[in-house]
């Protein structure tokens, strides 16, 4: 698939859930409404869906969230895909999670063909855990991301940069990722959804956090490249990688390859846009083949626009309305 700008759609984030069972003050509000559990597509149908993108060149899918791993029975899902890794068009099937289910989700997610997961924690302090997640608990995350260590699972470390809240750790989060052998990804936080606060008083850019660990670390360049938005380099002390997402300080649209599928059946070409395509509709048309749902997707890629207009200002509405964990982060 190619969209108007000769980008290949080669990867789709794919959210099963809007729900969480943390509340982290970047990307919800604390009293949030969740939707409907009848408006969700079933796990079957969101399996169909996937097919259908893979049927046309995507190989790579990341289930996410909300948390993905609250879902009732989504492990069906993983083991549905995971048999299409290799000769069913899937390179690779990835998941972004906070950690929580991961004790008792590990080693099946292993089993069903994920090889490498994304683990959200933003801070290594109790405290201030509990604060950014408003009632999570570090050591239920850090127990999750040592049982996914122990089944094998390839961890990266992704954190939101967090002006006056986590900006002095990330000398601290660099040594404990080289310690215990995982990468470490770092992402501003983006205008999406109203979160009961100013996102003024949290963004802090990443042009600044990657002076000051340039200090402490020398960080090598890199040409690791994972599909996604991250732009990596080898810090020489660790070994290991790190990566950062700027969306808003410098974009990373020019070389976008992905799509993200909400659970709810709308596909958006673009994280930062509003414009989207209904999926659902074509899903559930008994008179539509999988010829016709494959049409839908074509003719939504071809409206993919070329990037995405992020403003963070104190006068500013958030960029998009809907909260991240309704597109997937």
């Amino acid at each position: 698939m190619l969209d108007p700008f000769d980008r290949r759609i080669s990867y789709l984030r794919v959210s099963v859930t809007d729900r969480c069972d943390l509340r982290c003050v970047y990307c919800m509000a604390e009293d949030m409404t969740f939707l409907p559990k009848k408006d969700l597509l079933t796990l079957e149908e969101l399996d169909r869906l996937c097919g259908a993108f893979i049927d046309l060149g995507v190989d790579k899918i990341r289930l996410t969230g909300g948390e993905p791993l609250v879902r009732r029975g989504v492990m069906q899902l993983f083991q549905s895909l995971g048999s299409r890794i290799g000769g069913g068009g899937l390179k690779e099937l990835t998941v972004t999670t906070n950690g929580t289910q991961l004790p008792k989700m590990a080693e099946d997610l292993f089993k069903a063909g994920v090889r490498r997961i994304n683990v959200s924690l933003d801070t290594l302090d109790p405290t201030t855990f509990a604060n950014v997640t408003r009632w999570g608990k570090l050591d239920q995350t850090l127990d999750g991301i040592f049982a996914a260590k122990a089944a094998s699972l390839a961890v990266k470390i992704n954190a939101v940069a967090l002006k006056g809240v986590n900006e002095h750790e990330y000398d601290r989060m660099i040594a404990w990722c080289g310690e215990h052998g995982f990468d470490l990804t770092l992402i501003e936080t983006m205008p999406m959804g109203d979160i009961s606060g100013d996102r003024t008083d949290q963004y802090l850019p990443l042009s600044e956090v990657r002076r000051r660990i340039a200090r402490n670390w020398t960080l090598l360049p890199s040409s690791h490249v994972t599909g996604g938005p991250a732009r990596y380099e080898t810090v020489q002390e660790t070994g290991r990688r790190i990566g950062f997402i700027t969306p808003m300080t410098h974009n990373f649209c020019e070389s976008c390859n992905r799509v993200r599928l909400t659970c709810t059946g709308t596909l958006y070409m673009c994280l930062g846009q509003e414009d989207a395509a209904d999926l659902r509709a074509p899903l559930r048309d008994p008179t539509v083949d999988n010829a016709g749902l494959q049409d839908a997707i074509l003719s939504a890629i071809a409206r993919k626009p070329k990037g995405h207009d992020f403003v963070i200002g104190r006068s500013q509405r958030p960029s998009v309305g809907r909260h991240m964990s309704v597109t997937g982060g």
